[in-house]
């Protein structure tokens, strides 16, 4: 009995080795292109941690804030920002736990985040500022505008979440996947298989481009290695998405800021005219635009169109 216990217990811990070895080899496979750092890199010492971000151009300020998936960072603005810095002062940031920002063992929540952009806009640009966010970085967007509307101007969002799933708070299964992805080891791994190249290839293909024919090799690798910047903690901003923990009721601040939005969505991006009708319902000052043959990256599909919506509402 003990012989079968002893061999057991080293079964396991053989495959518990072998695992975070082949955890560490993916990580450094996954980073070691080194895309994301560039001399145009800064950093802004926020309470919870580091926050990289990019300041280009000069005129009146403008903020890109990213989606909330995995691998999103403020590379996913890449082809819009230099075309807009001869008539405003760019910034263009990665959210704690996402790209080259610090990713601390926290829970990473909306309330969280509102309190980051709020932060960056007071300490770092100190001037009334308008925002770009993506999907479902637009509630705390909108959270931060109705709690601190005297540092914001106009709001442009680009395929926001869904009003009904932004509702949906943690539940028991969805607290447990977020202690089960944030586990030493076998959570790592889960993580790494969630996102590997070819699990980010597929998201392209499958949600984020219309045409993935266009789906260029090199969104794909920044996007890995955002993914997985700074080795295991990379995961921990994940845990919390997963885990519904980013999610939140914005119906009464939605219906109570008074700034001018624009809601741009990408035509074939599954239901989001729905949603889009669903915002507009509780603030009709809301206006919208559609872009044909996008999904939920028409900044990376389509940026013409989507910069020439944008240099309209400014």
């Amino acid at each position: 009995m003990n012989k079968k216990l002893t061999s057991i217990a080293l079964l396991s811990s053989s495959s518990i080795i072998a695992i975070h070895i082949m955890n560490r080899i993916h990580t450094s496979l996954c980073t070691g292109k080194n895309l994301l750092n560039n001399s145009e890199n800064y950093f802004y010492d926020w309470r919870f941690g580091k926050i990289r971000y990019q300041k280009k151009g000069s005129g009146s300020p403008l903020l890109f804030i990213h989606d909330l998936t995995i691998g999103s960072s403020n590379y996913e603005y890449h082809r819009l920002i230099n075309n807009l810095t001869e008539k405003h002062e760019i910034y263009s940031i990665d959210l704690l736990g996402y790209g080259l920002s610090d990713k601390p063992y926290i829970t990473y929540t909306n309330n969280l985040y509102e309190q980051l952009v709020s932060d960056f806009i007071k300490n770092v640009i100190g001037k009334k500022t308008s925002i770009v966010a993506t999907g479902e970085s637009v509630p705390f967007v909108i959270m931060a505008c109705h709690n601190n509307p005297e540092i914001f101007k106009k709001i442009i969002c680009i395929n926001p979440q869904n009003l009904y799933l932004q509702n949906q708070i943690p539940s028991k299964q969805t607290s447990l996947l977020k202690f089960f992805i944030e586990t030493p080891v076998i959570g790592t791994f889960t993580y790494h298989i969630l996102s590997n190249k070819e699990s980010i290839e597929k998201t392209f293909h499958k949600e984020y481009f219309s045409h993935p024919e266009e789906v260029r090799e090199k969104y794909i690798y920044n996007y890995l290695e955002a993914a997985h910047a700074g080795g295991y903690s990379s995961k921990y901003s994940f845990a919390s998405y997963a885990g519904k923990y980013m999610n939140m009721n914005i119906v009464h601040e939605l219906k109570e800021i008074d700034n001018s939005i624009l809601m741009i969505g990408g035509e074939e991006e599954k239901d989001i005219k729905t949603t889009i009708e669903n915002y507009k319902y509780y603030n009709a000052a809301i206006e919208d635009f559609y872009i044909p043959e996008t999904k939920h990256l028409p900044q990376l599909e389509a940026p013409d169109a989507v910069l020439e919506q944008i240099n309209m509402f400014l």
